[in-house]
């Protein structure tokens, strides 16, 4: 299958309305009742061998949001439902809830702080197979462990050492391996490349690339980096304070982003568009009014700051929120 040709009629999983916020916890004399707003109203779907990229500045919520999706942290509001028979992901429990967690991995951004240092290879590959529902067999687990090693570019030699011993890339591919024992529909990949050298990056990425082909595998890759999300992923959300501002498709959003924010992340990277966006992100710790990125946003009118826009199609799967470039004022 080639990219951007996922199957959306049967989603791998699906999120509407995803809501989190934090208590603002500053110490024994904090006031109470103040919160941080996370994530505010998040909806994606992503479809069976597609890559979504969620992408956006530090901050913007795009890893709570992923932590949500697998349970890390508690959904305040919203939706999670996984695949055809869509299963209620908030009220899985017990053994429903190990198994929905076995199909579902999710990979670290820093391998060197995610891996036991006091465990070997093998061990931090099949602690979690040890406690699945299948419980396989110690023999057949080493034969699995040794083959996944391989197919991840390293060898079943490096089983019994410690993760130490390795460069971040090739910490970062056992981390991959790790995520791979259970065979898993989806894979959440947070970060993965951004700690590692640029050459090192793209054979992580070729890699990725290379099991979501052979594995049929669905990814939820979050990343900061535009030119990178575009390079592996089929659909990119733009997220801005906990609010997905724009998606498309990576060949739509790469030629034709349209939303104030994302021409602004595309000129850090040097693309062709250099819309100058000044001014600062806005504290979290208030509740949305209007739209977030209004105090930045060149374009910028009263209503803007008062009324929250909805996504708006303006071109096929290509959605917008913004008064100005959604074409509101038609």
């Amino acid at each position: 299958m080639h990219k951007g040709e996922c199957l959306m009629s049967v989603p791998v999983i699906s999120v509407s309305n995803l809501r989190k916020r934090f208590n603002l916890e500053a110490g024994f004399f904090a006031q109470l009742g103040r919160y941080v707003y996370a994530v505010n109203g998040v909806s994606l779907q992503i479809g069976q061998n597609e890559s979504y990229g969620l992408v956006g500045e530090s901050g913007c919520g795009k890893t709570t949001t992923a932590r949500l999706i697998v349970r890390m942290y508690e959904a305040d509001e919203g939706e999670i439902l996984f695949q055809e028979n869509k299963v209620d992901v908030r009220k899985l429990k017990g053994a429903d809830f190990k198994r929905y967690r076995e199909r579902v991995k999710y990979i670290f951004q820093d391998p060197a702080r995610s891996l036991n240092p006091r465990m070997t290879v093998y061990e931090v590959l099949t602690s979690g197979a040890r406690w699945s529902n299948t419980k396989p067999p110690v023999s057949a687990l080493r034969e699995e462990a040794a083959a996944i090693l391989d197919e991840v570019g390293l060898s079943a030699a490096d089983l019994e050492r410690r993760p130490a011993e390795f460069s971040g890339g090739q910490r970062q591919r056992i981390s991959i391996a790790r995520g791979l024992l259970m065979k898993p529909d989806l894979l959440i990949c947070d970060e993965v490349v951004s700690a590692l050298d640029v050459s090192i990056q793209g054979q992580i990425l070729n890699l990725l690339l290379d099991l979501r082909a052979k594995r049929d595998l669905s990814f939820l890759f979050i990343a900061h980096d535009l030119k990178v999300a575009s390079y592996f992923c089929d659909r990119i959300g733009v997220m801005y304070r906990g609010v997905i501002m724009e998606e498309a498709p990576a060949d739509t959003l790469w030629k034709n982003h349209l939303h104030p924010y994302t021409e602004l992340l595309f000129s850090s990277v040097g693309n062709a568009s250099q819309q100058v966006i000044k001014g600062e992100v806005k504290n979290a710790t208030s509740e949305l009014d209007g739209c977030s990125f209004a105090p930045r946003c060149p374009y910028a009118e009263d209503i803007c700051f008062k009324e929250r826009f909805e996504l708006k199609a303006v071109g096929d799967r290509h959605l917008v929120r913004c008064r100005k470039k959604g074409g509101y004022n038609d």
